[in-house]
């Protein structure tokens, strides 16, 4: 049966704007009859990534680019310095020979010229580049004309962690699409919440003290930011995770390094301004056989506002009493739970065993890892 592993976070955020809308307001969303602030999972999965450069291999990890013909022509360069000059042409060449017919992954105009502007962007592991520059000076050395079934091979050998948790589309070429193993839910705010303006004026130093010139400020302006107590979820698909890597101990490796990275990590706006690095409060890991189950169900009636409390204790409490009730209604229980909290409280207790946040990530892979082929006895 497959694995899965959820992870659910209850994080309270200060006064910050980490996640902008189009018009620079902090995102928000309609849940329960009532707004909540939201970030995207777009946002959080970026901060995860950014997460993963701080603490991993680089070469263990993808790079997304316009520019992939560029880094792989580099690459060319590095391996037959006599093929410099053209590099840059044959490794457009060799990953459009990769699309299906009719279609170009890298744009070019009627001269064959690199076109950045109308170039999607394509998820590529350092392997994958390394590969496809060797196919194609290999195809230079020995005259061989590149075939689209070996460009597709080098393109989807050896994906990297970050590709393999997030996936990639290339919609020119599908049987180059990696399926995500990782999926990760806009996070919102457990009760309603508004947004705020900080008005801010700023001084210019090099300004004359002179009576005659404005006594003002050098400029001014505002900022719009919101606080709450955030729901945050993500499940990890174990089985795609292997199938993706191709490996069962680097999966292992992959799905601890994303436990850390989801709890730890956090999108970089406006973070010089309100420096709002918070940690969650809560934590619970959910390993499971029967399918991924998230428990923003339990905030679709806002927790309401309670001055003396906060909002963080009872977030916890509603989340475990709406994870029992899933539980004993459609007996969808969990193979082990694991709890991380700030707190100590019955609640928290009740839905798992506790343990440090540094103990977390190893004693998911030790519950995780018999269930890995070739880990059995891991």
């Amino acid at each position: 049966m497959s694995t899965y592993v959820d992870i659910h976070v209850i994080q309270s955020l200060p006064p910050s704007c980490i996640n902008r809308d189009d018009s620079g307001s902090p995102k928000s969303a309609v849940y329960g009859s009532v707004r909540r602030l939201r970030v995207s999972s777009q946002s959080w999965k970026r901060a995860v990534r950014l997460y993963f450069k701080n603490h991993l291999n680089t070469s263990n990890l993808g790079t997304r680019t316009k520019h992939l013909a560029q880094i792989i022509a580099t690459q060319i360069g590095e391996i037959d310095s006599g093929l410099s000059e053209t590099a840059l042409t044959l490794a457009i060449k060799a990953i459009n020979a990769a699309a299906d017919k009719n279609k170009k992954i890298i744009a070019v105009d009627n001269k064959g010229n690199f076109k950045k502007e109308s170039t999607p962007l394509f998820f590529a592991s350092p392997e994958q580049v390394r590969r496809t520059a060797e196919l194609v000076v290999t195809s230079q050395q020995t005259g061989k004309r590149l075939s689209k079934k070996e460009v597709q091979q080098t393109l989807s050998a050896q994906s990297g962690i970050d590709i393999a948790l997030f996936g990639r589309m290339v919609a020119s070429t599908p049987v180059l699409n990696v399926d995500a193993a990782c999926q990760v839910a806009h996070a919102i705010s457990t009760h309603a919440a508004e947004n705020e303006y900080d008005f801010f004026t700023a001084v210019d130093d090099e300004k004359s003290r002179s009576e005659e010139e404005d006594a003002g400020a050098g400029m001014m302006g505002t900022v719009e930011f919101s606080s709450a107590t955030m729901y945050r979820y993500a499940t990890v698909n174990l089985d795609m995770l292997v199938e993706n890597l191709g490996d069962g101990d680097a999966a292992l490796r992959a799905l601890e390094v994303f436990i850390k990275g989801f709890c730890l990590s956090m999108p970089t706006g406006k973070q010089n301004t309100f420096a709002n690095r918070t940690v969650p409060e809560t934590v619970v890991v959910s390993v499971r056989e029967d399918q991924p189950v998230s428990l923003v169900g339990a905030f679709e009636k806002p927790i309401p506002q309670d001055a003396d409390h906060g909002y963080v204790d009872r977030s916890v409490e509603s989340l475990v009493r709406y994870s029992s009730t899933i539980e004993e209604n459609y007996g969808l229980r969990p193979l082990a739970s694991l709890v991380v909290a700030l707190q100590d409280s019955e609640a928290v207790s009740s839905v798992g065993e506790r343990v440090s946040f540094a103990d977390l990530p190893g004693r998911v892979r030790d519950i995780v890892a018999p269930r890995v082929p070739g880990q059995e006895r891991a």
